[in-house]
C-alpha cells in the first residue's frame, strides 16, 4: 500500500494524530493547514485521496474542493470531509461542492480508516463482486470492476462519487430511482429537506456521457431511471 493521502486541516494536534494513524496503515501522509498550502501541494503532485477540513483560516472547504473538482489533474481525486459541522445541510452542501464522503467531528479512527479505504478501492479499480467484466451497452463501454468507462473509445474521467452514481442508474436501467433513493444509496443521506444534489451530479453526469446522455431519463416529479435497452444506433 503507497498511496498518498493530503490531509488539510488547521489544527496542528488532529493533523499529528490523523498522520499517525494513517502511516501505521501504511499510506504516505501530506500535510497543509490552510487552502494555499493544500493548493501548493496539489500542484507539486497527486495525492490519492485528500481529508478536507470544512473550517480553513483563509478558504472555506466548500471553496477548495471546488477548485479540486474544476482542475482537469486533481479532479478525480476522492475527497472526504472531515468537519465538526455535521446538519444535514452541511452535508448536501458538501455533496454539491463534489466531496465524495463526509465524516463528523468527533469521529471514530477505525471508520475513518474504512472510509478512506473504500474511497481508494473505488477510485483506484479495486475488485468487486458485482460484475466480473466489461459490459457493452448501445455506444457506452463499462467496467464496473475498474470503475472505468468509456463513450465510443473515448475514456470518460469521472470521480469516485460521480462513478457510484452511475453504477447505481446503470445497475437498475429500466427501473425508476427517486432523488430519495439515490441520496439514500449514493450519498447515504437520508433527507426530508429539498435539495439539488441529485439534479446536479446528474446534470454533471449526463454533460460527461455527452453523445450518451439520453441515456439517463428524467422522471417527471420522481427522479431518472437508466434506460432499459440502447438506442437502435443505425435510426439515429
Amino acid at each position: 500500500m503507497n498511496e498518498t493521502i493530503l490531509i488539510v486541516e488547521d489544527e496542528a494536534d488532529l493533523i499529528e494524530n490523523l498522520e499517525y494513524n494513517l502511516q501505521q496503515e501504511g499510506y504516505r501522509t501530506l500535510a497543509a493547514q490552510n487552502g494555499d498550502e493544500a493548493l501548493d501541494l496539489l500542484d507539486e503532485s497527486t495525492p490519492d485521496l485528500v481529508v478536507l477540513d470544512l473550517m480553513l483560516p483563509d478558504t472555506s472547504g466548500i471553496e477548495l474542493c471546488r477548485r479540486i473538482r474544476n482542475d482537469e489533474t486533481t479532479r478525480r481525486i476522492p475527497v472526504l470531509m472531515l468537519t465538526a459541522r455535521g446538519e444535514e445541510t452541511d452535508r448536501i452542501t458538501g455533496f454539491e461542492a463534489g466531496a465524495d464522503d463526509y465524516v463528523t467531528k468527533p469521529f471514530s479512527v477505525r471508520e475513518l480508516k474504512l472510509r478512506i479505504r473504500a474511497l481508494l478501492r473505488r477510485s483506484g479499480g479495486g475488485s468487486t463482486d458485482f460484475e466480473d467484466q466489461q459490459v457493452d451497452f448501445g455506444s457506452l463501454r463499462v467496467d464496473i470492476p475498474a470503475h472505468s468507462l468509456w463513450v465510443g473509445d473515448e475514456p470518460v474521467e469521472l470521480t469516485p462519487l460521480e462513478f457510484r452514481l452511475f453504477k447505481t442508474l446503470f445497475t437498475r436501467r429500466g427501473r425508476t430511482q427517486s432523488r430519495e433513493v439515490l441520496l439514500r444509496d449514493v450519498w447515504d443521506i437520508k433527507a426530508d429537506v429539498m435539495t439539488r444534489t441529485v439534479d446536479t451530479h446528474v446534470r454533471r453526469l449526463r454533460d460527461k456521457l455527452g453523445d450518451c446522455a439520453d441515456y439517463i431519463e428524467t422522471v417527471r416529479g420522481v427522479g431518472y431511471q437508466f434506460v432499459a435497452d440502447p438506442p437502435d444506433e443505425s435510426q439515429t
